[in-house]
C-alpha cells in the first residue's frame, strides 16, 4: 500500500513527492500534462514585494529551504537547476531610491535590500537614477527540473500519464482505493486544474494568466535579473527569459496579442537595444485572493489533502507548503492558520 497518492507532477507535487520520498515514504504521481503554468513559470526566488519594497510573506523561512531543497534535487537529479545570481531593481526617480532607502530600514527587510546604489552600466539599458540590490535572490530552471524529474519518476515507475478519474476513487476508511491503487493519503496538487475537482472546487482559486518571452538581444550585456514592470534573466548566448503579464480574465494557456503587445511596450520601456522574439508562451497561475497558499485537509476525508494556490512564488513557497503539510499529516503539527483551508470552510 502507497503513503501517497499525488495527483499533478508541477511544481506543488514535486515538492510533495520529494518531502515524502526524504522522509521515506512511498508515493505515486499521477498527471495528464495538461497544466504548464510550472513549465513556463519565471522561477525566480526573490524575498521582498519590489512594487512597495516590503518582504514576502516568510520569506527567510522560504529562503532556507529553498537552498536546501533545490540542492537536494541537483545532486539526486544530476543537474544544475538553482543559479544564485542578484536581482537589481531599475529606479526610475530620486523618489523611488528614497523610498528604497527608507525600506531598507525596516527590521523585516533590512536583511534583504542592499545598502549600496548599483551606478553601474549595463550596454542596451538606460538607468541614469541607478539600480538597487535585492539579496539572497536566484532561479530556478524550472523547465529542466520537471523535465528531469518526470524522467527520474518514469524511470522509478511512480508516474502514472493519465487523467485522474474522481470517480474511480473509493473510500475504504483505512485508506484509499483508485483502480488497482491503495493509498493512505491523496495530495491533491493541480494547480489551476483544481476547478474540475469535486472535493475541493468550491475553494476559491482564481488564475491569473502570465505571458512571457524569450528574446535574443545580442547587444544587451548582462549578467543579473533586471525587474522593473518586467523581470529580464540572462540565460546565455544573447537569450534572456523577459515577463510576465497578469490577465484576471483569460483563463486559457495560449498567447495572446494582447499580452504580447504589452510585453513590448514594457521591455521598449527599459532596453534602448535591437532585439527579437524567439519564443512566446504563456500559462495560468494558481492564486487565491487572499494571497496565501491553500493547504490541509478536506474536513469529511482526513486522507484528503490540497497543495495548491503557490500563484506566482511556486519556487519559493513549494518546498515550505510541502514540508508544512507532510508535518501536519505525519506529525500532527498544526499549519499555520494563513494557509489552512480551514479559514474558508465555515465553523459548524
Amino acid at each position: 500500500m502507497l503513503d501517497y497518492l499525488i495527483i499533478g507532477s508541477g511544481l506543488a507535487g514535486i515538492a510533495f513527492a520529494e518531502t515524502a520520498l526524504q522522509n521515506r515514504k512511498t508515493v505515486l504521481l499521477v498527471d495528464n500534462d495538461s497544466q504548464n503554468s510550472s513549465k513556463i513559470a519565471g522561477g525566480l526566488y526573490n524575498p521582498v514585494i519590489l512594487k512597495r519594497f516590503s518582504e514576502v510573506w516568510q520569506a527567510q523561512e522560504q529562503l532556507l529551504l529553498v537552498d536546501q531543497f533545490y540542492s537536494s534535487l541537483e545532486e539526486k537529479l544530476n543537474i544544475k537547476i538553482d543559479f544564485k545570481i542578484p536581482i537589481l531593481r531599475k529606479f526610475f526617480s530620486i523618489e523611488e531610491q528614497n523610498n528604497w532607502f527608507a525600506a531598507s530600514d525596516k527590521v523585516n527587510v533590512a536583511p534583504f535590500l542592499s545598502l549600496d546604489l548599483i551606478s553601474k552600466k549595463y550596454e542596451g539599458i538606460d538607468a541614469p537614477f541607478g539600480y538597487g540590490e535585492v539579496l539572497q535572490t536566484g532561479y530556478v530552471d524550472t523547465a529542466t527540473l520537471l523535465a528531469n524529474y518526470k524522467k527520474y519518476l518514469i524511470e522509478n515507475q511512480i508516474l502514472l500519464e493519465e487523467t485522474f478519474d474522481y470517480a474511480a476513487l473509493e473510500n475504504k476508511n483505512e485508506f484509499f482505493q483508485y483502480k488497482n491503487i491503495q493509498a493512505k493519503h491523496i495530495i491533491f496538487a493541480e494547480g489551476f486544474g483544481m476547478h474540475a475537482n469535486p472535493f475541493f472546487k468550491d475553494l476559491p482559486l482564481d488564475g491569473t494568466k502570465g505571458e512571457l518571452f524569450i528574446i535574443k538581444a545580442p547587444e544587451l550585456n548582462l549578467d543579473v535579473i533586471i525587474n522593473t514592470s518586467v523581470f529580464i534573466l540572462p540565460l546565455g548566448n544573447h537569450l534572456f527569459k523577459v515577463g510576465a503579464t497578469y490577465n484576471w480574465k483569460d483563463k486559457t494557456s495560449l498567447p495572446t496579442e494582447e499580452g504580447k503587445s504589452e510585453l513590448l511596450e514594457r521591455i521598449n520601456e527599459i532596453l534602448n537595444c535591437e532585439f527579437e522574439i524567439v519564443e512566446h508562451f504563456a500559462g495560468v497561475r494558481p492564486t487565491v485572493r487572499d494571497r496565501r497558499p491553500l493547504v490541509g485537509t478536506h474536513p469529511d476525508y482526513e486522507r484528503i489533502h490540497i497543495l495548491n494556490g503557490l500563484g506566482t512564488r511556486g519556487v519559493m513557497l513549494g518546498p515550505a507548503m510541502a514540508k508544512a503539510l507532510h508535518e501536519n499529516i505525519e506529525l500532527g503539527i498544526p499549519l499555520d492558520k494563513e494557509i489552512d483551508i480551514v479559514r474558508f470552510y465555515k465553523k459548524g
